[in-house]
């Protein structure tokens, strides 16, 4: 494997190690310098739309060692777009993308991924240092960002607009709280840094409450309304 990767791949996975040996159980990174979570964690992932001339599909991959391994296909265009060059080669869901456009998956704690797009011109990483040529080392392939903010910047079909976004490195701050956008550049248009070449959401999903919480909360109920009976009785 190319020494570069090899190098990164180390680097990802020991700062992964020192989030979960040294950061709280809450703690992750979800953003252009890795995913990892503190503890387990699903994410719900929602298809937005796609604006590259290539036909594309979307998958995590987890980093192990030295190696990337896919665990999880969340999304793949039948074809580039819904009409051609139209509207900047646009592909919306039931045209490029079949289904229903969501996909949900299950992060494990203290682990390290990296979501990867590929297509016929290639492989792009959602981490910025995953993504090594000949020419560049480490370059930004994807930006995360609070949904609202980002599609304004993003300014949709407006390449010049996109390429604005490329401060928006983390979705940390908006993962839990309505989403983030997550929009990747597939390299085209020699490698043009528009960002808008396929576009997902990712929101948090919280952890449904147990049957051992529900029944303590039943139980602490009923014992709260004896206390009641009883001072009332006396």
């Amino acid at each position: 494997m190319n020494t570069k990767i090899l190098s990164v791949l180390t680097a990802t996975a020991a700062t992964a190690a020192l989030l979960g040996a040294a950061a709280p159980a809450h703690a992750f990174s979800f953003g252009t310098n890795g995913i990892t979570f503190g503890q387990d964690q699903d994410v719900e992932f929602k298809f937005k739309e796609s604006h590259g001339a290539f036909t594309s599909s979307l998958a995590i991959y987890e980093i192990n060692g030295f190696a990337l391994t896919s665990v999880k296909s969340l999304f793949a265009e039948t074809r580039s777009s819904d009409n051609g060059s139209a509207n900047e080669w646009k592909g919306t869901l039931g045209n490029t993308v079949l289904g229903s456009g969501s996909a949900a998956f299950k992060f494990l704690a203290n682990k390290v991924y990296t979501l990867g797009l590929s297509s016929n011109n290639g492989m792009v990483y959602s981490t910025s240092g995953l993504n090594l040529n000949v020419a560049s080392t480490g370059s930004q392939q994807a930006v995360f960002g609070a949904a609202s903010s980002l599609w304004s910047a993003l300014g949709k079909e407006k390449t010049n607009a996109f390429q604005a976004a490329g401060s928006y490195t983390s979705g940390n701050a908006s993962l839990s709280k309505g989403g983030t956008l997550i929009s990747f550049d597939d390299r085209g248009g020699n490698n043009d840094a528009d960002f808008q070449d396929f576009t997902v959401s990712a929101e948090a999903v919280p952890e449904p409450i147990t049957m051992t919480g529900l029944a303590l909360g039943f139980g602490g109920l009923i014992a709260a309304r004896r206390r009641r009976a009883s001072k009332t009785a006396s």
